[in-house]
């Protein structure tokens, strides 16, 4: 499809737009792309409709984008690494994302993006919840955007992994899991705006600050990114796809649809090093 029938409307004026009149079964043509990448690095997340896809043509889409990376704690599709399996059903003793989060934000080069499909979709329930970490870091005071000017967190995978797996009783297998420092506000390498780089799921303090402080400062910031201000909610219907920036994007993935079945499959892009 030609860039005359691509269209992009906003989901809320702060986060989020879904790409009408493209087929990500075909490879989109550089016009197309240009503006699917633009939308995705100025609105934070966009969707996508009826994209009956296959895993292949799902990757094709993801490599336009930069190389595809394997998750460090869960196993792929069997014969493809780079894709992680998101399940849940009346089995299940947790899902996915549960809380606010940045993908991997642990990595030393956490994901750019993460592409999530799901074929299969409860009849009410399981939306997930974007925050737009532009917005969380425009809507601070100067006095609180100097305070955290120049600080540094730590991002710890292995609390985290390793609860998940003692959850569904996986072996950890000795693993070794990712940890790394990062800047409490990053500066988006395309857009150069600032944005929020802490969460909940995954940092666990600011170096060289007081524990005290520091529990204070981050409980402070994981509060105030879910401000209802700076999201937009996402209800999948079949064959949807969701594409969110993992540098100025948080997610929430909501369980509330047990015992049904929600299922998709995601592929995740490299990133860089937060700057």
């Amino acid at each position: 499809m030609s860039g005359n029938t691509l269209t992009i409307r906003e989901t809320t004026p702060a986060i989020g737009a879904e790409i009408g009149g493209v087929d990500l079964g075909a490879t989109l043509a550089d016009e197309d792309f240009a503006r699917v990448h633009e939308a995705l690095v100025t609105r934070g997340v966009i969707f996508f409709r009826d994209q009956d896809i296959s895993v292949e043509r799902q990757k094709e889409f993801g490599l336009r984008f930069g190389e595809l990376v394997a998750h460090p704690n869960d196993p792929g599709l069997d014969g493809h690494p780079e894709v992680m399996i998101i399940h849940a059903d009346e089995t299940s003793k947790r899902v996915a994302g549960e809380r606010w989060h940045s993908d991997v934000s642990c990595a030393a080069e956490p994901p750019m993006g993460s592409i999530l499909r799901l074929f299969t979709v409860p009849d009410s329930g399981g939306d997930t919840l974007f925050a737009s970490m532009y917005a969380a870091y425009d809507a601070l005071s100067d006095r609180m955007r100097s305070l955290l000017a120049g600080l540094t967190a730590v991002h710890d995978g292995g609390p985290y992994y390793r609860g998940v797996n003692r959850l569904i009783g996986r072996d950890d297998g000795g693993r070794t899991y990712p940890r790394a420092e990062h800047p409490v506000i990053r500066t988006h390498p395309v857009t150069g705006r600032k944005t929020i780089f802490v969460n909940e799921m995954f940092t666990t303090h600011l170096v060289g600050v007081p524990t005290a402080e520091s529990d204070a400062i981050l409980a402070f910031l994981f509060r105030h990114v879910t401000n209802p201000q700076f999201q937009c909610r996402f209800r999948w219907a079949e064959n949807s796809i969701a594409f969110w920036d993992n540098r100025c994007v948080q997610h929430h993935a909501l369980w509330d649809y047990f015992p049904h079945t929600r299922s998709g499959y995601r592929v995740t892009v490299r990133g860089e090093r937060p700057e």
